[in-house]
């Protein structure tokens, strides 16, 4: 036990060092004179997202309008797998000149150190935020025909019978698992976690009532859901959305309300981006993203573009990353 409060000290600690060093490089700045200008060649985002998933439809827009905005070019490299491994591998041992950028989620930033203990691995040592780019709630949803109409029906369900009501998730370590412990953390109830690889599989299997729920995107579970077979009982939210203004928050529905269950997702470079380009490349995400079309583009999704500075950024990392050290050493949760 004393061995793993100080690999929880060390990446509390690394992750404290990483917010100074954010933070006392994130005073607003003009471009350096004499810079060199960029791009001046293409700039590759390798992102952790699949093709066709929500993170990754964005990101695409997203792209486009910075290739208009650079007249460079903006590749899209998907590199899904191994929990964030994959695409943060190919990601980073590159250059930190803004030619290589990283696109991940608070889970990939904030969890990754305490779900792999033994690799010790601590994001923010390696990589600088350089732009936000939105935020997404999650909804729960249960199959059609399921007897719960509200949370409090489930969270009751939960009670009565321990380590017999399943949720499911995409994966371990995801929003979907961490939301579900912390749903059963705040309830006092034990509920039995069902980890999918793919969020089709995981919203078909909701649907057919096993698992019983889970927590869902807008744009991932949709298809199910304008097929009639899936319900959303709840909003893990403190307000309703327009995209979905009849379904209630966490609180109307019974629920607790400190159960606000979200991603924000955000672009990354390798450690040691200059801060002037780095600002530079901010300034200009940033641009894209209120861009009209864009906001509109991201509404159908129920995506919140987000206008973050960087040192907002890290205190939001640093925020997650407490919450979910206490969910993952509670849950005893270890992917190594």
């Amino acid at each position: 036990m004393p061995q793993r409060r100080n690999h929880s000290r060390s990446r509390r600690h690394a992750l404290a060092a990483g917010a100074a060093l954010l933070a006392s490089a994130a005073a607003p700045g003009a471009i350096a004179q004499g810079a060199p200008a960029f791009p001046l060649r293409t700039v590759t985002i390798v992102t952790a997202f699949p093709v066709g998933s929500g993170p990754d439809a964005v990101l695409r827009i997203v792209s486009e309008k910075l290739a208009t905005r650079w007249k460079q070019g903006v590749v899209v490299e998907n590199r899904p797998g191994g929990g964030g491994f994959v695409a943060i591998e190919a990601a980073r041992r590159a250059k930190p000149d803004g030619y290589t950028l990283l696109q991940l989620d608070s889970e990939h930033v904030a969890a990754l150190p305490y779900l792999y203990k033994q690799r010790n691995f601590v994001t923010l040592q390696h990589f600088d935020f350089v732009a936000p780019l939105f935020i997404t709630p999650f909804f729960v949803a249960v199959p059609t025909n399921s007897p719960w109409k509200n949370m409090g029906d489930l969270i009751a369900a939960a009670r009565s019978a321990p380590d017999k009501v399943s949720y499911g998730s995409w994966g371990p370590g995801s929003p979907g698992h961490l939301g579900g412990e912390w749903l059963g953390f705040l309830t006092g109830t034990q509920m039995v976690h069902v980890p999918y690889k793919e969020m089709g599989q995981l919203f078909t299997s909701v649907a057919n009532g096993d698992p019983q729920w889970s927590f869902a995107s807008l744009p991932s579970s949709q298809g199910v859901y304008k097929a009639g077979k899936l319900r959303y009982l709840a909003i893990a939210a403190p307000k309703r959305i327009p995209q979905m203004p009849d379904t209630p928050t966490m609180t109307e529905a019974g629920g607790p309300a400190e159960l606000d269950v979200n991603s924000f997702v955000s672009l990354l470079a390798p450690k040691g981006i200059a801060p002037a380009l780095r600002d530079q490349i901010h300034a200009d995400v940033l641009a894209v993203l209120a861009d009209p079309q864009v906001v509109k583009q991201f509404a159908t999704f129920a995506f919140q573009p987000l206008s973050w500075s960087i040192p907002e950024m890290q205190r939001r990392a640093q925020a997650r990353a407490e919450q979910y050290q206490m969910l993952i050493e509670k849950a005893k949760i270890s992917l190594d």
